[in-house]
């Protein structure tokens, strides 16, 4: 059974910092990209950020870029989510997921990737910063 737990979210000021994390079961974790999705209330999902599967490469949308920092430990199949300087808006509930980045206009966009051709996506873990 694929498993995406997501944790560590949590209610912070604004520039506040917290750390997520993501443990992979059920696939090949040394496989798949993983990345970090939000949703917040009213809007679409939309990527965050994305690791390649050797943790080699590491891609980021323009709103977190400088302040969210993706890794990976693979030993442990693990992805974290560094995230300092919170600003309201990125309040959301965040999920993992496996993911793929392309390059558009200037920018990355992190896009959910398709695992054994089905979707899977964790349990969020709720982020909320306040003002």
């Amino acid at each position: 059974e694929v498993q995406l737990q997501a944790s560590g979210g949590g209610l912070v000021q604004a520039g506040g910092s917290l750390r997520l994390s993501c443990v992979v079961s059920g696939f090949t974790f040394s496989d798949y990209a993983i990345g970090w999705f939000r949703q917040a209330p009213g809007k679409e999902r939309e990527g965050v950020s994305c690791i390649s599967n050797n943790g080699g490469h590491t891609y980021y949308v323009n709103s977190v870029k400088g302040r969210f920092t993706i890794s990976s430990a693979n030993a442990k199949n693990t992805v974290y989510l560094q995230m300092h300087s919170l600003k309201p808006e990125d309040t959301a509930v965040y999920y993992c997921a496996a993911c793929t980045a392309g390059f558009q206009q200037g920018a990355w966009n992190i896009r959910h990737e398709l695992v054994g051709q089905r979707a899977y996506w964790g349990k969020g873990t709720q982020v909320t910063v306040s003002s």
